[in-house]
C-alpha cells in the first residue's frame, strides 16, 4: 500500500512573522504546533508519511506552500495559523470555491475540527470557507486551522504553555488520523524484569528508563513528552 503523504504548513516565518501581541509572534506557535504534529504522526501511525511547507523560521511563500504540496502529489494539506483580530477561540477554513474535492474536503474537515475543539476545549468558533491562497492553489483537500487569538489575554495565556501546543498538536494529529482512517502503530511489548528488594540496612534507589536513544535530540524529545505529562526528567548520558 503506498504511504499516505501529508503536508503540514507552519504559517508565516522569517521575514513574516505573522499576528504578534501579548509577547508571542504567530510564525513561532505555529511552527512548534507543526513539529511536534509531524512527531506525534509518526510515533502514532503507520503508513503516513508528514512533510512541513518550513521546518525552522524561514520565510515561503503562499505560492510555493501550494506548489511544494503539488510537487509531493499530497493526499492531504493542512496550514497551521494562529487568529488575530479581538475574537476567541478556534475556526477552521476550506477553499469557498466550487470544486470536484469539496465534499470530501469538507468531510475531512469536520472531523479534524470536532476532534480539535474536543481535545483543546478552545471556544468553536465554526467552520468556515475563504477564498485562501493555500486552500485555493492545492491539488488537493486543503483546510487551515486558526488556533485561538494570539490578541486575547485568555487565549494568549494557553498558547504561551508548550504543554497546550503540544495539546493542539496531538489533537491535530488525532483529527487527521481519524478523518483518513490511518492505522494506529502496534504498541512494544516487552518483557518484565524482576526488580531486586533491598537487604536489611541496604539503601538503594530505583531508576525508571523511559527510553535508550543514540540521538540526544530524540532524548530531549522524550523528556518534553514526559514533562507535558507532568513528569520529571533528566538526560543521563552514557559513553560506551
Amino acid at each position: 500500500m503506498a504511504e499516505f503523504v501529508q503536508v503540514i504548513d507552519p504559517g508565516h516565518g522569517g521575514h513574516d512573522p505573522g499576528a504578534v501581541a501579548n509577547g508571542l509572534r504567530e510564525k513561532d506557535l505555529t511552527l512548534k504546533i507543526a513539529l511536534y504534529t509531524r512527531d506525534y504522526i509518526h510515533e502514532l501511525y503507520e503508513g503516513v508519511k508528514v512533510y512541513l511547507t518550513r521546518e525552522k523560521d524561514v520565510f515561503v511563500s503562499l505560492n510555493e506552500r501550494a506548489a511544494f504540496a503539488n510537487r509531493l502529489n499530497a493526499d492531504h494539506f493542512c496550514s497551521i495559523h494562529i487568529n488575530a483580530g479581538g475574537g476567541k477561540g478556534f475556526e477552521s477554513y476550506i477553499y469557498n470555491g466550487s470544486y470536484s474535492s469539496k465534499t470530501k474536503t469538507q468531510a475531512l474537515r469536520n472531523v479534524l475540527h470536532d476532534t480539535i475543539v474536543a481535545e483543546t476545549k478552545l471556544m468553536n468558533r465554526g467552520k468556515k470557507e475563504a477564498n485562501l491562497a493555500v486552500l485555493r492553489e492545492t491539488k488537493m483537500p486543503a483546510v487551515l486551522t486558526e488556533n485561538g487569538f494570539i490578541d486575547n489575554k485568555d487565549d494568549a495565556d494557553f498558547l504561551k504553555s508548550d504543554a497546550n501546543l503540544r495539546k493542539i498538536a496531538l489533537a491535530h494529529a488525532h483529527g487527521l488520523a481519524k478523518a483518513h482512517g490511518w492505522k494506529p502503530k502496534a504498541k512494544p511489548t516487552s518483557a518484565a524484569k524482576p526488580v531486586p528488594k533491598a537487604s536489611a540496612g541496604e539503601k538503594v534507589f530505583y531508576r525508571v528508563v523511559a527510553g535508550s536513544f543514540a540521538d540526544r535530540e530524540n532524548a530531549e524529545k522524550r523528556v518534553r513528552e514526559l514533562e507535558a505529562k507532568g513528569v520529571e526528567s533528566f538526560i543521563d548520558v552514557h559513553k560506551s
